[in-house]
């Protein structure tokens, strides 16, 4: 299956970067307790606690991903390239994001969740947790608890359907975390099966990996953007939260990108 428009950077337009102190429980403590009531009584009590609501929000707020600077950024160093004597030769400048398989697990109450059990068509009838199935038709694909027909996962079709599945899979065939990744149609070498090697301390200390094999292509993604698949995991958090497996809070990163195959 051919990446869509759902499987790109574009399926969680207010994604942020959290390029703050402190670990992915930390950041997700912050984001909970913005959203929590509060059960203080007390006038000077009612306002910190709205005071505390807007200092994590719009700690948030300011750290979403610049893309008119990365954009232009991505315009530059490529022109550069561009304008040597061999031209690109092979090498790029790309921004990484990543993309990941939300495990159902992980969609509960008890962490901030809308787990009210829903269906969907092509699901026959069973019932799954509402952000899970937002956070399946965002990524593409989501792991399951009970498998059905021996099949772990859901997938979202267009048209506000879904189908089980055996694997989160791409046009290249099934993912592989910290390896396949996804770009935007185009020609050019930088097409779906090619492979390439990232620079980029970041992203290898993230993903533990800087070799990549274009699986998907789609057209809701960037020109010159990498989206690296980082496998299975919960997720991060709720509402905005959600497009970030637990495991990290990476958002982006440049990268010095070369063809290899």
């Amino acid at each position: 299956m051919e990446t869509t428009s759902h499987r790109s950077f574009d399926r969680w337009p207010d994604r942020i970067p959290f390029r703050v102190a402190g670990s992915a429980d930390d950041v997700v403590a912050t984001a909970l307790q913005a959203v929590q009531p509060r059960r203080a009584t007390g006038t000077w009590l009612h306002l910190l606690g709205i005071g505390g609501m807007i200092m994590a929000w719009s700690t948030i707020a300011r750290a979403d991903i610049p893309w008119p600077e990365v954009v232009r950024r991505l315009a530059y160093e490529n022109e550069k390239l561009a304008r040597r004597p061999q031209g690109h030769n092979g090498e790029y400048f790309v921004v990484c994001t990543l993309y990941y398989t939300p495990k159902e697990s992980g969609f509960t109450f008890e962490r901030g969740f809308d787990a009210t059990p829903v269906t969907k068509r092509g699901l026959h009838g069973r019932k799954y947790p509402r952000d899970f199935l937002r956070s399946v038709k965002k990524e593409g694909f989501g792991r399951i608890v009970t498998p059905v027909d021996g099949r772990n996962y859901i997938r979202y079709n267009d048209g506000d359907s879904y189908a089980f599945a055996s694997a989160p899979t791409g046009g290249g065939g099934v993912l592989v975390p910290r390896f396949s990744a996804a770009m935007k149609s185009q020609r050019g070498v930088l097409r779906r099966g090619a492979t390439v090697v990232t620079e980029s301390p970041e992203l290898e200390k993230v993903f533990r990996s800087n070799r990549w094999q274009i699986m998907d292509t789609g057209g809701g993604l960037r020109r010159w953007q990498i989206d690296c698949y980082f496998g299975e995991d919960e997720p991060l958090g709720p509402g905005k939260l959600q497009g970030r497996p637990r495991a990290t809070t990476f958002e982006y990163a440049y990268a010095n990108a070369r063809i290899v195959d």
